[in-house]
């Protein structure tokens, strides 16, 4: 049985599946990207919920694994050459499980980079400018009597969205076949349109293709299960 006990985010939630890869997460777009991805692949996991009500993530125990205080965070028993592995930012975690599991990432090498290219414009831009306009429209900017910032975002977020409609014209999924820059996105583009309830301020229904494929990624059975994990106490 792997011993986790120097990792100090062990002590304050204790691995009771210690031969399991540990999730540390909330259920937000960036944190059920990995607890879709894991429920893809089948890869056996134990979430831990990271309460930000509670601060959970400001406490010395999640630093320790993540020093950028944010989620999802793993801490893998089997790591490379059996040794465990603790790794932060999704985008890293979701390479590292298609790596390890041989799922989710094309074995053509001109093909994972493509697969690569949209994930990282998952992370540069459909992510942080989602997530803004989400601050401006719903949250504590909403309250801004100035609604230049938030028009900002809008205008950008459907930028985004109409690279992604073109992209997605004429194919199932980002690059082809369903992968991890799916898994990245199209979390985000459900917040936006559900969580956000931003859907008629960007004029989604402008972007049938984007549309057209998120709900064949919310009807796949994993990402109704990863969509909801960790569970919210």
């Amino acid at each position: 049985m792997p011993d986790l006990s120097a990792f100090p985010i062990t002590k304050k939630w204790p691995a009771r599946h210690p031969d399991r890869l540990q999730l540390y997460s909330l259920p937000t777009p960036n944190g059920v990207k990995v607890s879709i991805a894991l429920e893809e692949t089948g890869l056996p996991y134990e979430p831990h919920l990271v309460d930000f009500g509670h601060s959970d993530q400001l406490t010395p125990e999640f630093l320790s694994l993540n020093p950028n205080n944010k989620i999802p965070a793993i801490l893998d028993p089997d790591g490379p050459g059996g040794q465990p592995l603790p790794l932060f930012e999704s985008g890293a975690i979701l390479v590292y499980l298609a790596s390890k599991t041989g799922q989710l990432m094309p074995a053509d090498i001109a093909r994972r980079y493509e697969v690569l290219q949209w994930l990282m414009f998952q992370m540069g831009g459909v992510g942080p400018m989602f997530g803004q306009l989400g601050f401006f429209h719903k949250f504590a900017g909403k309250d801004f009597e100035d609604k230049r910032p938030r028009d900002r975002y809008v205008a950008e977020t459907r930028r985004l969205l109409k690279v992604l409609d073109q992209q997605l014209t004429g194919r199932d999924w980002l690059a082809g076949d369903y992968s991890i820059a799916d898994i990245a996105t199209f979390p985000w583009v459900n917040n936006l349109i559900g969580f956000y309830g931003a859907r008629e301020l960007v004029g989604f229904d402008e972007f049938k293709q984007v549309d057209r494929v998120l709900q064949a990624f919310v009807a796949r059975p994993a990402v109704q299960r990863g969509l909801k994990i960790p569970a919210r106490g």
